[in-house]
């Protein structure tokens, strides 16, 4: 090729990408909406996940729009994305108008992942049948069900502390917690003794790191996969590695043979799900909610396993830490707990866990402040006008409800940064607007585990500060500093606090 062909033809190029950049970034001023002004090429991205956390992200963005139109407009990467900025359209949006809002657009591979077929990621109306198969299944009754198998690991979690506490040691907490976490769901949706609280190196504690591990490749490959599905399904990409869904489907296929040949019947998730892929009824329950395949199992399984450690374990550790700072709360926790354990002869009841009023409201308190899932995420399903408006919102954009921004909002929750347990007082929770606090979501898509989150979250707590104390040290993160590239809300260095016995 002649040297100035060439020149003419890169020039010709840029100059065309230039005015095709141009109209993508004019799409939310071209639709009438507010919007922060995007730079090529991330758009509004810029330091996401290497120099700011995308909870804090999302935030900046909702300060600089709110009060200026029921959502605003952004980018990433050249593809239109919206914030949510008014509580009133965020309840239309959840509960009035699901029917528009209810896929969250996450990325998913059943033939070569099936593990990717879970309820959290599924749409339209497989999402709706595999949500009424699994409703029963999540019901207070059926939480009582585990709650000695939560107990039972919850004393062995007092065990495991016990040395460290003895010699007042400062430790790495956050582990300890998901040690703990980790052997409630082993048990509770697999009925499988994980001791990772007295092996940390346990295959199933390692899986369970490798879940959450988001190398610099496999985030590329993440954004490749949501942005472009089609391309990805074509190309066979997967979301979980081939270790984590052989290990997981490999587990279970043996798990499930053993228990259906030995006649095996326990109080766990798994057993709820054996019965589903048998006969598609509950014990105890005539009603017809159709069977599961054996893929379709796993992925519920995988996501309860996956969301219930991590997130759990997140909100204890923030608790902890905040408990630790506010030793007035703890000691006025630890009188509950004590206060309660005596009333009930010093057993850990399903009944006694449920008086404990004033530890719930910490716990409240702990996820306004790190609400585990910072934003919630939706996907307009089709042209959605917006009620009194000529405006659209248009089919395909991913709507951001930026939860860790509503929480910390000091015309919402005064003092934001403040730890104030008494915000969740019957009286206050009545004063604000529904939306306001959203850590399990909101409408029909509102998490399904939430009962059991709450009651292991309760137990481990109770358990601990019954026995122990905890204070802040040389190297707890005062203040709190979030890790950029976490998928969660992390502290750079973890979560070190000192333990003592009580």
């Amino acid at each position: 090729m002649d040297l100035p062909i060439f020149w003419i033809c890169a020039v010709t190029f840029a100059i065309l990408g230039y005015f095709w950049v141009k109209k993508k970034y004019s799409f939310w001023e071209r639709h009438g909406f507010v919007y922060v002004k995007p730079t090529f090429p991330l758009g509004n991205a810029w330091g996401v996940g290497w120099k700011k956390h995308n909870s804090e992200f999302f935030q900046d963005l909702y300060r600089e729009m709110k009060g200026k139109d029921v959502i605003g407009g952004m980018y990433f990467l050249t593809s239109p994305s919206a914030v949510v900025l008014d509580l009133d359209f965020l309840k239309t949006m959840l509960i009035k108008d699901f029917q528009y809002f209810h896929d969250r657009g996450l990325y998913i591979n059943e033939r070569d992942d099936p593990l990717s077929g879970n309820l959290f990621a599924l749409r339209g109306q497989k999402w709706k049948v595999m949500r009424g198969k699994l409703s029963p299944t999540f019901t207070s009754g059926k939480m009582k069900m585990m709650h000695s198998t939560i107990i039972g690991v919850a004393l062995e979690f007092q065990k495991a502390l016990e040395p460290h506490a003895q010699r007042g040691e400062e430790i790495e907490l956050k582990d300890f917690l998901s040690r703990f976490t980790t052997d409630v769901i082993g048990n509770c949706a697999f009925g499988i003794e994980c001791n990772s609280l007295k092996d940390p190196d346990t295959e199933f504690r390692r899986i369970g790191r490798k879940i959450f591990d988001f190398p610099p490749l496999g985030m590329l490959k993440a954004i490749f996969m949501t942005i472009f599905p089609e391309a990805a399904r074509t190309l066979r990409l997967k979301f979980n590695s081939d270790t984590i869904t052989n290990f997981f489907m490999n587990l279970l296929r043996d798990t499930i043979d053993y228990r259906e040949k030995n006649n095996v019947k326990r109080n766990d998730f798994l057993s709820l799900m054996i019965q589903l892929k048998n006969t598609g009824k509950l014990e105890g329950d005539n009603t017809d909610l159709g069977k599961l395949t054996f893929e379709e199992l796993a992925a519920q399984t995988f996501v309860f396993f996956g969301a219930g450690f991590e997130t759990s374990s997140s909100t204890m550790a923030y608790t902890l830490y905040e408990l630790a700072l506010n030793q007035d709360i703890q000691d006025r926790v630890r009188e509950e707990v004590n206060r309660v354990l005596e009333k009930h002869g010093g057993e850990y009841t399903y009944e006694a866990c449920m008086e404990l009023k004033y530890l719930e409201r910490v716990i409240q308190e702990t996820l306004r402040k790190y609400p585990v899932v910072d934003n919630l995420i939706r996907l307009v399903t089709n042209d959605y006008q917006l009620p009194g408006s000529d405006r659209v919102i248009k089919k395909g954009v991913g709507i951001a409800i930026p939860v860790y921004a509503i929480h910390r909002d000091p015309e919402i929750y005064p003092n934001p940064e403040r730890f104030d347990p008494d915000r969740f007082t019957e009286e206050n929770i009545q004063n604000r607007h529904p939306m306001a606090y959203l850590p399990f979501g909101e409408g029909p898509r509102m998490c399904i585990g939430m009962r059991f989150a709450l009651m292991q979250t309760r137990v481990g707590l109770a358990t601990l500060l019954n026995k122990y104390r905890v204070q802040v040290t040389q190297k707890t993160p005062v203040p709190m500093t979030l890790a950029p590239s976490n998928a969660f809300l992390s502290p750079v260095g973890g979560m070190w606090l000192r333990i003592e016995k009580i």
